[in-house]
């Protein structure tokens, strides 16, 4: 179990550097990127704090509609936040403006975020709240995963341009490949089962039984 919370939070750390570099690049940042930042332009909040309450109010809503979260999904929507604030005070990511290191810095964000994400779902531990609100109107709504996620993704793209999030082609080129990167790490990875995820039931009872 130590070494599987060891990858889960090593997943969180490199997604959230991940979605740093992504916002940096300056090409438009991932869908729900562009709503995380319209929502800290409009609030006093700073974009991990942003992250961590959307991430809060996403939980309860897939709880509601019968999504069951783990351990991972509540540090999931705790950590990242907090990682994201460390990063971009550090400033430690550089903030591009020429055209061809802008377009260096997105691949190479997108590359960075699909390896967060195979880490933590390595872990087994639990999906995070925006893939488990997927899945859970997926269940709901009987339709395919594919067609809730683009659904998902317009919603939020809209919903953060309209907050004067910063859309662009970027946001494009992150919401068509993302998935193929997770993919492709997930293959290399020799990992196919990522919907197999404790909930938290599952993961108090596992340290229960340990701990006698």
């Amino acid at each position: 179990m130590i070494f599987r919370m060891v990858i889960l939070f090593a997943g969180f750390f490199i997604l959230a550097i991940g979605i740093v570099v992504n916002l940096y690049a300056n090409l438009g940042t991932s869908p729900w990127g562009v709503l995380h930042v319209g929502l800290s332009y409009i609030t006093p909040f700073t974009l991990g704090q942003v992250t961590q309450i959307v991430g809060l109010i996403i939980i309860v809503i897939s709880w509601l509609i019968g999504f069951s979260p783990g351990f991972g999904t509540i540090a999931n929507m705790i950590t990242i936040g907090f990682f994201i604030d460390i990063i971009i005070a550090l400033n430690i990511i550089p903030t591009q403006t020429e055209i061809i290191w802008q377009l260096t810095q997105l691949i190479l964000s997108i590359f960075i975020l699909g390896g967060g994400v195979f880490l933590y779902l390595r872990a087994q531990l639990g999906a995070g709240p925006r893939d488990g609100l997927m899945v859970a109107l997926a269940k709901r709504l009987n339709k395919p995963i594919s067609h809730i996620r683009v659904s998902m993704d317009i919603i939020v793209v809209l919903a953060g341009f309209i907050l004067g999030g910063p859309l662009g082609v970027g946001t494009v080129i992150s919401a068509l490949s993302l998935g193929y990167i997770i993919q492709f790490f997930l293959k290399i990875g020799k990992f196919n089962k990522p919907s197999e995820q404790l909930n938290l039931l599952e993961f108090f009872e596992i340290i229960k039984r340990k701990n006698k």
